[in-house]
């Protein structure tokens, strides 16, 4: 073998054995399944949020307007003839029924008048039915007829109206009511037109109110309404008409209730709070400390959903009170941020704890 032979023979083996040492001695990196340190510090630095979880409830929202307490009816009844108060059979606050008489005036030959014109009927159909007869023998013209006839008709028109005349010296109440105001006593002289009573309905009552432009749409007749007066007590009501045309000052629309009061309550002429029962929702309720605002100025809430993700949702309000708000817009069960929620951002990981846990 030449000598370049074993040169090229030698520098291979001081190759190959200077490779098995490095091997042998040598770090060898082998790929880890483990994730970056920096994960699992990031997993541990999460933000801690108290959450609780809600769940949606069929609710009926309602309209709130203010409006005011009116008698169903309320009428005065005035004198229709001239006279003089003999008695009165109705007084102030007195309970009285449809057609109840509420008091006397003074006759003033009025009967007698009756009883003239009574005669003279009699005296005239008598005439007319004479002649007749003697028409049919020839021997009464058809305008002699006629004139009878005329005469006849005009003393039964004055007959009926002396006994409309005296039939008004007893003056009746018109409806079922209670007397609210008495303006005459025994004695007093009344001519055509001077009140006499003031008689309201008062077991029913009318409440007015206005419904501002955008909602109006929302109310309609025979929809049911909770009317507050200040003492407290909620009645019943319906509503009987909504307006069809705007107030041009205040461009809302008039709307009447009809409102029960079997107790005769007197709160007729006062203030009142109108709730018009609307088409049931489902809603949520939560308390108004857990409402903020979007970037678009709505308000909404933050919940964590499965991801543990931060979400922010804008609700739409039904109603607010201090005891918390009914909202819409949210999904039927979530776990609302009640502590910490100022400290995340929408999106943000975090681990939610529940309120009642750390009660516990």
């Amino acid at each position: 073998m030449s000598k370049v032979k074993w040169s090229s023979l030698g520098l291979s083996l001081v190759i190959v054995v200077a490779l098995v040492i490095w091997m042998a001695t040598g770090e060898i990196k082998v790929a880890s399944t483990k994730p970056p340190a920096q994960q699992e510090v990031a997993q541990q630095e999460r933000t801690r949020v108290q959450v609780t979880t809600l769940n949606a409830r069929l609710y009926e929202p309602g309209l709130l307007l203010q409006g005011q307490l009116e008698p169903w009816s309320a009428v005065s009844v005035s004198a229709r003839v001239d006279g003089t108060v003999e008695s009165m059979e109705a007084g102030l606050g007195d309970s009285v029924k449809t057609g109840e008489v509420l008091l006397t005036l003074s006759e003033d030959g009025r009967g007698a008048g009756v009883a003239r014109w009574q005669a003279r009927a009699k005296k005239l159909e008598a005439d007319l039915a004479a002649a007749r007869k003697l028409r049919s023998k020839n021997l009464a013209s058809q305008s002699e007829i006629l004139n009878v006839e005329s005469e006849l008709a005009a003393a039964r028109a004055e007959l009926k109206g002396a006994q409309l005349a005296v039939s008004h010296l007893r003056p009746k109440a018109p409806f079922e009511g209670v007397i609210n105001n008495k303006s005459v006593e025994v004695g007093s002289l009344v001519q055509v037109g001077s009140p006499l009573y003031e008689l309201v309905r008062i077991d029913r009552l009318k409440a007015r109110g206005q419904v501002p432009q955008q909602s109006v749409a929302q109310v309609t007749p025979g929809q049911k309404v909770r009317v507050r007066p200040l003492d407290g007590e909620s009645l019943n009501g319906v509503v009987t008409f909504v307006a069809s045309a705007a107030n041009p000052e205040t461009r809302s629309f008039a709307v009447e209730v009809a409102v029960e009061n079997p107790e005769q309550k007197r709160i007729a002429g006062g203030s009142v709070n109108l709730r018009v029962a609307l088409a049931d929702v489902q809603a949520t309720f939560i308390s108004p400390a857990y409402l903020s605002l979007g970037d678009d100025g709505r308000p909404g809430v933050k919940y964590v959903d499965e991801q543990n993700q931060v979400v922010f949702r804008t609700v739409k309000l039904l109603s607010v009170s201090t005891e918390g708000a009914w909202v819409t817009g949210l999904p039927d069960e979530i776990r609302l941020i009640t502590r910490g929620g100022g400290f995340v951002s929408e999106g943000e990981q975090v681990e939610p704890v529940d309120a009642s846990d750390e009660r516990g």
